[in-house]
C-alpha cells in the first residue's frame, strides 16, 4: 500500500487544488514558446531571403511565403501544447482542447487586433484558414501520437 492510500495522507499532485491549471499553464507556455521560435525561424530564413516584392505580388506566391510556414508555425504549436498538457487532464475533451487551442486562437487574435488598420479581405480570410489548418494539423497529430 503507498503512502496515499490511507486517510490524512499528503494529497498527489494530479488531485491539488489548482493541478489543472497548472498543467493548462505549462501546456500554454510551451506552445507559446514553440510558436515563438518557429515564427521567427520563419520569418529570418524565408521573409528576409526568399519574400522579395515580385514574389508577394501574386497570391501564389504569398501562399507558399507567408500562409503555408505560418501553418507549420501554428501546427506545431499546438501540437506541442497537447504535448505538454499532462496526462490526467488530458482525458478532459474541454480541457484538452483548451490546452490544444488556446494559444494559437489568441495569438490569432493579438495578430487581428495589432493589425487591423492594414488588413484586406483576403489577409483576414487566409489568415483564418491557416488557423484553422494548423490547429487541425497539430491537434491530429497530438492525438495519432496518443495511440
Amino acid at each position: 500500500m503507498t503512502r496515499y492510500g490511507y486517510p490524512g495522507a499528503s494529497v498527489q499532485r494530479e488531485e491539488g487544488r489548482g493541478a489543472a491549471v497548472f498543467a493548462l499553464a505549462r501546456a500554454w507556455a510551451a506552445g507559446i514558446v514553440v510558436l515563438l521560435l518557429t515564427e521567427y525561424m520563419g520569418t529570418t530564413l524565408v521573409n528576409d531571403h526568399l519574400a522579395t516584392s515580385e514574389n508577394l505580388e501574386t497570391f501564389n506566391g504569398r501562399l507558399m511565403l507567408i500562409h503555408i510556414p505560418n501553418a507549420v508555425c501554428i501546427a506545431l504549436a499546438t501540437w506541442a501544447s497537447g504535448r505538454f498538457h499532462r496526462d490526467p487532464f488530458r482525458d478532459s475533451t474541454f480541457q484538452h482542447a483548451l490546452a490544444v487551442f488556446t494559444v494559437a486562437t489568441a495569438a490569432q487574435g493579438l495578430n487581428m487586433a495589432l493589425q487591423w488598420h492594414a488588413l484586406e479581405t483576403e489577409g483576414v480570410l487566409m489568415s483564418n484558414a491557416v488557423l484553422v489548418v494548423g490547429v487541425v494539423a497539430g491537434s491530429s497529430a497530438d492525438r495519432l501520437q496518443d495511440d
